[in-house]
């Protein structure tokens, strides 16, 4: 069988993941992985360049001839079949709205119409990549979230996305979940994260790093502000935990490292509330996205 290669992208709020994908055995080819990171606020040309730069990096270094197509994660509102972003207000990617990211690849690279350029959720990425990791995960019920600049979700039932029903939320997103006086991603985010110290101790910080160093070395406004992350995760994500039958839940994203500072909170109250749950924290989210993108060139 003549091998097949893809490059998969998991596009981020500050950087971007890209790798070779072998669509053979969906497993990164030869360890290639590149890594940039960059204000995705910039115009769009600019980080439009980043991306380019670092899709022909790869492409060369792995002296692969022939691509079979390009997979990208990438977070929505994002119309995936069409390749249109929709991202706006979410401090990231602002000048991307309403632009269609297929057409500009295409022109980047020249490749003709029929090269398959394909789109997959962020959040849906990550599940699927972690579900396929661990083949015997298929029959279970799983939902999976991300957790860094924005709050991703997804719903697996026999390997297969569920977005629709009435067991999960609509498009099968939480994201923008009514919570409080806003929506569930302004507490269930890094930002929320950040605002909880700022609430607690009047100090604005910059990055959630600084504020998990903070934590471990003892202070006492940072520790309260990962439990208090961890109870609102908790009340957004347990009532679709128990609606969804689920028997797993994975959890990724930048915030997840720190995990250790909030998930007890959440394993407390699932326990409370009579919720059985596998929880397994991913500690390869970025390479879980890029198997989960590519996933969709997989019987191409």
């Amino acid at each position: 069988m003549e091998k097949r290669f893809a490059i998969a992208m998991d596009v981020g709020g500050s950087h971007i993941t890209t790798a070779v994908i072998d669509l053979s055995e969906m497993k990164v080819f030869k360890d290639s992985f590149i890594k940039v990171s960059f204000d995705s606020n910039l115009p769009s040309k600019t980080v439009m360049d980043y991306w380019e730069n670092a899709i022909r990096t790869l492409w060369e270094n792995s002296a692969i001839e022939k691509l079979s197509g390009i997979a990208l994660a990438v977070p929505g509102p994002f119309d995936y079949a069409d390749g249109t972003c929709w991202i706006k207000d979410q401090d990231k990617y602002d000048h991307f709205y309403g632009l269609n990211i297929k057409e500009l690849l295409r022109e980047r690279f020249d490749f003709d119409r029929d090269f398959p350029i394909v789109f997959e959720n962020d959040a849906n990425s990550f599940g699927k990549g972690e579900v396929y990791k661990n083949i015997e995960n298929l029959p279970k019920n799983v939902m999976a979230i991300t957790l860094g600049t924005g709050l991703g979700a997804c719903f697996i039932e026999n390997g297969k996305i569920v977005s629709t029903g009435k067991n999960v939320p609509q498009d099968g997103e939480i994201w923008n979940l009514p919570y409080k006086n806003g929506m569930a991603e302004d507490a269930v985010s890094l930002r929320g994260l950040l605002a909880n110290y700022h609430n607690l101790s009047g100090i604005e910080l910059n990055n959630g790093l600084e504020l998990y160093h903070l934590a471990i070395e003892g202070d006492e406004e940072a520790i309260r502000a990962f439990h208090k992350f961890g109870e609102e995760l908790a009340e957004v994500v347990l009532p679709w935990l128990k609606s969804f039958n689920a028997h797993m839940l994975v959890i990724g994203g930048k915030v997840a490292n720190a995990g250790d500072l909030f998930l007890n909170i959440l394993r407390e109250k699932a326990k409370n509330e009579g919720i059985e749950i596998e929880l397994v924290l991913s500690t390869d989210n970025e390479t879980t996205a890029l198997l989960g993108a590519a996933s969709l060139l997989y019987k191409a």
